[in-house]
């Protein structure tokens, strides 16, 4: 039952796009036809007119406080590997 109603909001989507197209496709002016699609895009869409969201301020990293642990984690990790004694 839900794939029928998908499939009848698709089509019944679709036929109103494709009526919005077919008044456009019948300008032959070239610029009054791309008027006419901006117009029609406008129109479907009113979110994409509105300001983007901004993004969030991105944290500024003093490189002079910054601790790598994972570099200091496997420095610790050498060390300790190299103390192995392998000739015992």
């Amino acid at each position: 039952m839900r794939r029928f109603a998908l499939l009848v909001a698709i089509c019944a989507l679709s036929q109103t796009a494709a009526a919005q197209t077919s008044e456009c496709k019948s300008i032959p002016d070239s610029t009054a036809r791309l008027a006419c699609y901006d117009k029609a895009d406008k129109a479907a869409s009113p979110a994409s007119s509105a300001k983007p969201a901004s993004r969030a301020p991105v944290a500024k990293v003093d490189r002079n406080k910054f601790v790598d642990s994972i570099s200091a984690e496997d420095a610790l990790m050498n060390a300790r590997l190299k103390n192995i004694c392998r000739g015992c």
